[in-house]
């Protein structure tokens, strides 16, 4: 399990999953505070990411310092216990103006307080510009495939909205995007091939998938939602 078909030989490949499901019954949309940690469905999704990676030959792990992204790299941790995870301030969630408020219920539209934020979606105008959330995501990546080095591997946690964000700008695409178009599920995996320096190609997999709910306001994950 784990394994990708490199496109070189020699190229590194770095992992980035996507933290698992989070116990949030009040539908906060938390961004970045502390106190935010797995559900009962999220830390089984982080099981099957240590299934998942368990016999990767793995080189470094590095997470987000939010809580939600260091439970679910322990179980990879723990089946890779001569490697340190280190934290990585660069895969933290995306900032959002919107932090705190109640998202469930399309609450944050019906508040006139937020309209002024929703003016400019290409940027977007409601929190941390996707240009620098791409520039840190991509540093994070192109460090970490220097520091493994050719046919290298190495997993790091983040966040949805940053590792699709970077995922478009590794594939040249515009950078605007919202929730439902991103191909990132909670426990995904988004892979960067990353050789001479340079992202060569972007694979995807979901270890977690029969772990999803179906119904998305059943998920109590709400990180970044716009």
């Amino acid at each position: 399990m784990g394994t990708v078909t490199r496109v070189e030989g020699l190229s590194a490949l770095v992992h980035v999953c996507r933290h698992g499901e989070v116990y949030n019954p009040g539908g906060v949309l938390y961004g970045r505070l502390p106190g935010f940690h797995l559900s009962a469905n999220g830390r089984a999704m982080a099981e099957r990411l240590g299934e998942y990676f368990a016999d990767s030959q793995l080189s470094m792990l590095r997470s987000s310092p939010l809580e939600r992204a260091q439970e679910t790299m322990l179980p990879i941790a723990r089946c890779h216990p001569n490697l340190e995870v280190f934290i990585d301030p660069r895969l933290i969630e995306a900032d959002t103006y919107q932090q705190g408020q109640v998202v469930v219920g399309r609450k944050l539209l019906r508040n006139p307080k937020n309209w002024l934020l929703y003016r400019n979606p290409w940027r977007p105008s409601w929190g941390e510009p996707y240009a620098e959330m791409a520039r840190r995501m991509l540093s994070a990546i192109e460090h970490t495939a220097a520091a493994i080095g050719p046919g290298g591997e190495a997993v790091l946690v983040s966040h949805q909205s940053p590792i699709y964000t970077c995922r478009l700008a590794a594939e040249h695409k515009p950078l605007s995007n919202l929730d439902f178009q991103r191909q990132c599920t909670l426990g995904s995996v988004t892979t960067f091939e990353v050789l001479d320096e340079e992202i060569i190609a972007v694979h995807y997999a979901e270890p977690a998938r029969d772990l999803l709910r179906s119904n998305p306001h059943q998920a109590l994950s709400t990180g970044s939602e716009k």
